[in-house]
């Protein structure tokens, strides 16, 4: 899961802020309920120390959000009488609005209420050229176009003297449209991150295109069953049943990861012959890491009662430890109580960690229920007991 957006966020001192709020529906009553809610979220951070610049802020922002059609979500993170983001969610806080202050940012329900499945970059394709967008966690954007040679495009009958030379002609117009759809799907992937290609239109077309992707690209490009345009009630149709693939085929990147990720969790908590480790779990061993820069990717279950336990943070991500003495005496400057999962997420950010959601998939048996165990895992840059690998940050690792 990419959290980079989370920086401007981390990088700045507290104490913030941090509100989850469904957004407004477009329907008659809403407005009045709206309203209310925004002055129930701002009186609760009145009640835990919110300054009043902070919750002003809070409030014209949660004021000023648009109306949707689908139940829907917003993040808001405030300090200092500024809204420092404000990200839209992909579902409302399934309890109602949350508010919270505190030294950190409870960026914690994010993994649950983010789409984590990763962003896909869909090319509708003819003969001409093609439409790119790009759908992730936050909808849809057109993200370009591309315009080939329009002529010759097709075949001339049978009987014609010059078929052998035309046919040729329209064979080296649909070859070169297909090259100049991959190269401007290799320059969009590139600029927007896109994790996932795919390709909707004809299958000949789809597959011109797909031959002429680099390795690397060819490997992440998935042909859809559906996107021929047609015209009509056809078109809409196959938008939506489009929609619906591209949507399916994200979830199953994400599954499929998952399980990869914990496969490798798994085997990295076994010690090996010489006893080391390349896995932690539990709090203790987790804020060691996290402080050490050790980190390489933080797994978190949803569910996990960890991510409530109290952790001592001072202003520095690497100033964590599980109790307080512990910090004192690493040289954190008035320690403060946090949450673990905020705590973590903080340090996995700082230093570029992977941050991984792991909640058990109903629909895949093999996945494993219960781990990590307390909620919180991660995957190491080098193992307990072993030197750091090259180019590690931090400082040695305890022996396991």
């Amino acid at each position: 899961m990419e959290l980079g957006f989370l920086s401007p966020v981390f990088e700045r001192p507290g104490p913030w802020a941090s509100v989850y709020f469904a957004t407004p529906t477009a329907t008659e009553d809403s407005a009045a309920r709206h309203e209310l809610g925004v002055r129930e979220t701002c009186d609760r951070l009145r009640s835990q120390g919110a300054d009043e610049h902070t919750c002003r802020a809070v409030r014209d922002a949660l004021l000023a959000l648009p109306r949707t059609s689908r139940p829907a979500g917003r993040a808001l993170f405030a300090t200092g009488g500024e809204v420092v983001l404000n990200t839209e969610l992909a579902a409302p806080p399934p309890g109602g609005a949350e508010a919270t202050w505190g030294l950190l940012p409870h960026t914690g329900p994010l993994l649950r209420l983010l789409d984590t499945a990763p962003t896909a970059l869909v090319a509708r394709l003819d003969r001409t050229g093609a439409d790119l967008e790009l759908r992730g966690p936050f909808g849809s954007r057109e993200v370009g176009q591309v315009q080939g040679e329009d002529r010759p495009l097709h075949r001339t009958p049978a009987d014609s003297w010059n078929e052998r030379h035309h046919q040729n002609s329209v064979e080296n117009t649909w070859e070169h449209n297909a090259g100049l759809i991959a190269e401007e799907l290799r320059k969009r992937r590139a600029e927007t991150g896109a994790e996932l290609v795919v390709l909707a239109g004809d299958d000949r077309e789809c597959h011109a295109v797909q031959d002429r992707l680099a390795p690397q690209l060819q490997g992440a490009s998935v042909i859809a069953g559906h996107g021929v345009r047609a015209p009509g009630r056809n078109e809409a149709a196959g938008e939506r049943k489009l929609v619906a693939e591209v949507e399916a085929v994200r979830a199953e990147e994400l599954r499929r990861r998952t399980a990869e990720v914990m496969e490798r969790f798994q085997a990295a908590r076994v010690p090996t012959d010489d006893g080391k480790v390349g896995a932690a779990e539990g709090v203790p061993a987790l804020v060691d890491a996290a402080r050490e820069h050790r980190i390489a990717a933080l797994l978190v279950r949803p569910d996990g009662p960890d991510l409530h336990r109290e952790v001592w943070v001072g202003r520095n991500p690497d100033q964590v430890a599980a109790r307080r003495g512990d910090l004192t005496a690493l040289g954190g400057d008035d320690p403060v109580s946090a949450r673990a999962d905020d705590a973590l997420l903080r340090a996995a950010v700082a230093t570029g960690a992977e941050v991984i959601s792991v909640a058990p998939l109903a629909d895949e048996p093999d996945t494993p229920e219960g781990l990590p165990v307390g909620g919180l895992g991660a995957l190491l840059r080098w193992p307990y007991g072993g030197p750091p690998a090259e180019g590690s940050a931090g400082g040695s690792a305890p022996a396991a």
